[in-house]
């Protein structure tokens, strides 16, 4: 039995390993430590024993169901049972990010949390229901309480586990924002208990990914500066990402060498030493508030996952790793304190393995999801009456209760007394509204608070807004899941991000998906402000102009605005979207058209637009994805469908065209996602002939969704296309080698006008 391969042999090798143990003469008590100097006791180490069990009978269960097509996941957690002693070092009320081998953990914090079975069968067993939960998702049963079955995940609100997408430590950047944000929380400003602290499971392969990098990167820079930051990170060591080994000592090597990071291991085989290493660990994050790592060695069995015979696996490096399963060695703990003969623990064995298939039995007659509809529905809820209802109560804050902190903020000098604004300056106005009308609004990013961002739109704000305007470091996946932990704690946060395709992996993953994974009940309200586009004058961004990575991202809500009468609305939109809807939005900002004052001729300031104070906001409220159309003379003959730069250049041809008798619809989208679908068609339709005009690139850009769009919409008529090419934007006037003008505009318009 060298080669243990299938869920038979383990199985088997369990049965004989504890049969062959013999109990010793002295017993020790329930309530005495289950090894001398420990702290475990015997009860404690049964009942985790208990949670062991179910986890490795939920391998089993899902490998079976699997066998006759029944299954759909089956990476399990055999081998890593010992992060039972994790969940029991921590309070059920400690927030907790797991990945796909954290069954363990999820068994014994269920027990944690739920009240424990009564005689008369009221109260089911927790570690039963805890099989149930998990079952459900194996089978995709939409009575599955986490994600409804649309994925098999560890989630839960009741149980305070944060479900993640994928164990490849895309969640770990999160987990330092969860930990950050509760940091900086005050008594009561958190869903948790002001003391608790974040624990984080990942494998050893994601130190390999980026993700992992700068987390512990970042959490790193937190300690070292001193800023509470409670966080457990657990690294469950196997030697393996996926057929993969991972080097002897890398790991080590790797997380021992972070700085800022509190190192400790512990074998996670042995019960004891995982408990006796996770409440070291966890005790001192919570005392000090400082991040700590815990390198928790364990062992892979059964393979990567359902379909993995492990052939690329030399048979004796299968067998050492059989010959350290954790559930044996509990077995033999218990045998060795007289707590229990071997013959019990096969029972018990038996009794939970019997449980758990009639579990899987059960789950199997549970219907799937009825439909796509379902399927779609937690991913992007839009409820417009109470988001126009939110702005208009945020008008009645900053005209009653925070009249005096408007005027404060704004140095006495309100934005809406002053001339017109442009694109930068309205942005910034309305920041700062919202941070006076939100309490728990915050602002973060790079440079957000010192410099003002990339561009100056947020300057100022930190002196107005002490601790709630915060610089953060440059890389965007860490500002992304600083963010979207500050959204978990129950903050509303904007972030600034110039990187845009460096947090993709972020936005859709862990951001978009979060709601989708828990059927709504976890939320990350986020807007993320992306100054791009066709790049400014300074040749900043070289990938500015591609949105591809936004656009497939499902429920992600994607805004554009244009010109300063929009900017306000649009961006106030996204705030409470995400504030009512927890929506994670990215208002994407034109930068070439930041200071932009101009329309038709130097000095008309038609670019322009005043502030509208508080008691206009209701009025000029726009609903999430909706366009606007300006008619320029007859508006018969031409429509054109833009965003961003492209309103203000096919504003200038319509002008142009309208001196020469021939009238246009200019529609802005002001939304790219949801694409405003029936504002396009129909003003298409009006006029029969339709330009679309993307500063974005030809292959992958906006104005493909556009096309797509009116084609899906029945629309018939001439149709054209005008788009930045497939490269690189480069520096200086080269780049209008390769963006939309004015001429390429004229050109479009004149082909379809001539028909």
């Amino acid at each position: 039995m060298g080669s243990v391969t299938s869920p038979q042999n383990l199985d088997e090798r369990f049965r004989e390993s504890v049969a062959a143990l013999s109990a010793p003469e002295h017993r020790r008590a329930a309530d005495e430590p289950v090894r001398d100097g420990a702290a475990l006791t015997g009860d404690r180490a049964a009942a985790l024993f208990d949670a062991q069990l179910t986890a490795r009978h939920l391998d089993l269960a899902a490998r079976w169901l699997r066998s006759f097509g029944e299954g759909w996941h089956t990476v399990g957690s055999a081998g890593h049972e010992g992060d039972a002693a994790v969940a029991a070092a921590l309070r059920p009320t400690d927030p907790a990010l797991l990945h796909t081998r954290s069954a363990g953990f999820w068994c014994a914090r269920a027990a944690q949390a739920r009240p424990a079975a009564d005689p008369d069968g009221d109260i089911p067993d927790p570690l039963t229901e805890a099989a149930r939960d998990v079952l459900r998702g194996v089978v995709a049963s939409a009575a599955e309480p986490g994600a409804g079955g649309r994925r098999k995940v560890f989630g839960s609100a009741e149980l305070n586990v944060v479900p993640t997408a994928a164990t490849d430590g895309a969640h770990l950047p999160r987990a330092v924002g969860l930990g950050w944000a509760i940091g900086r929380s005050g008594p009561g400003d958190t869903r948790w208990p002001d003391d608790a602290l974040v624990v984080c499971e990942f494998g050893d392969a994601a130190l390999d990914r980026a993700a992992a990098a700068t987390a512990l990167a970042t959490a790193g820079r937190y300690a070292h500066t001193g800023e509470p930051l409670p966080l457990l990170l657990v690294c469950a060591d196997n030697g393996w990402g996926g057929a993969v080994r991972t080097p002897g000592g890398w790991t080590e090597a790797t997380l021992r060498g972070r700085p800022g990071l509190r190192y400790s291991w512990a074998d996670g085989c042995d019960l004891v030493a995982a408990y006796e290493g996770a409440r070291e660990a966890a005790d001192w994050v919570r005392e000090h508030r400082r991040p700590a790592v815990l390198h928790l060695s364990t062992v892979r069995l059964l393979g990567h996952d359902g379909g993995d015979a492990e052939a690329y696996r030399p048979a004796a490096d299968i067998g050492d790793d059989a010959g350290r399963d954790p559930l044996v060695a509990t077995a033999r703990l218990l045998v060795a304190a007289g707590r229990a003969e071997p013959g019990d623990l096969i029972s018990r064995y038996d009794e939970i393995g019997w449980r758990v298939r009639k579990v899987a039995e059960e789950v199997l007659d549970e219907p799937k999801i009825a439909s796509g509809a379902d399927i779609v529905a937690p991913l992007a809820p839009r409820r417009p009456l109470r988001a126009a209802k939110a702005v208009t109560d945020a008008a009645h804050r900053a005209l009653g209760p925070g009249a005096a902190a408007r005027q404060a903020a704004f140095g006495g000098a309100l934005p809406e007394d002053g001339g017109p604004l442009d694109l930068a300056q309205t942005l910034h106005a309305t920041l700062a509204d919202w941070l006076v009308t939100q309490p728990r609004g915050l602002v973060l990013g790079p440079g957000v608070a010192g410099r003002g961002g990339e561009h100056g739109v947020t300057r100022g704000l930190a002196g107005a807004f002490p601790g709630r305007v915060v610089d953060t470091a440059a890389d965007a996946s860490a500002v992304a899941g600083l963010a979207l932990g500050a959204g978990l704690a129950g903050w509303l946060p904007v972030a600034e991000i110039a990187d845009l395709h460096d947090t993709g992996a972020q936005l859709r993953g862990e951001a978009a998906a979060l709601s989708w994974l828990s059927t709504g009940a976890w939320r990350n309200p986020l807007v993320v402000r992306v100054p791009g586009l066709a790049p400014d004058q300074a040749g900043t961004g070289i990938d500015g102009n591609a949105v591809a990575v936004l656009r497939d991202v499902p429920g992600l809500v994607v805004a554009v605005p244009a010109r300063p009468a929009d900017a306000a609305p649009l961006l106030r939109a996204c705030l409470t979207s995400a504030a009512v809807d927890g929506s994670v939005c990215v208002v994407v900002e034109p930068a070439a058209l930041y200071r932009e004052r101009d329309l038709l001729e130097p000095g008309d300031g038609g670019w322009l637009a005043p502030y509208a104070p508080p008691g206009g906001w209701a009025g000029a409220h726009v609903p999430v994805g909706r366009a606007r159309t300006y008619t320029v003379g007859g508006a018969d003959d031409l429509t054109i469908v833009t965003f961003g730069a492209g309103v203000r250049l096919s504003l200038r041809v319509a002008a142009r065209l309208a001196a020469e008798g021939y009238g246009s619809r200019v529609v802005d989208l002001r939304w790219l996602a949801p694409l405003p679908v029936a504002d396009i068609v129909r003003e298409s339709a009006a006029t029969g002939r339709v330009l679309v005009v993307d500063e974005t690139r030809r292959s992958g850009g906006a104005g493909e969704g556009v096309l797509a769009a009116l084609v899906d919409g029945g629309y018939v008529g001439a149709a054209r296309r005008i788009a930045a090419a497939d490269s690189l934007v480069p520096a200086g006037p080269a780049a209008r080698h390769v963006l939309i003008g004015e001429d390429a505009i004229t050109q479009g318009a004149r082909t379809l006008l001539a028909r």
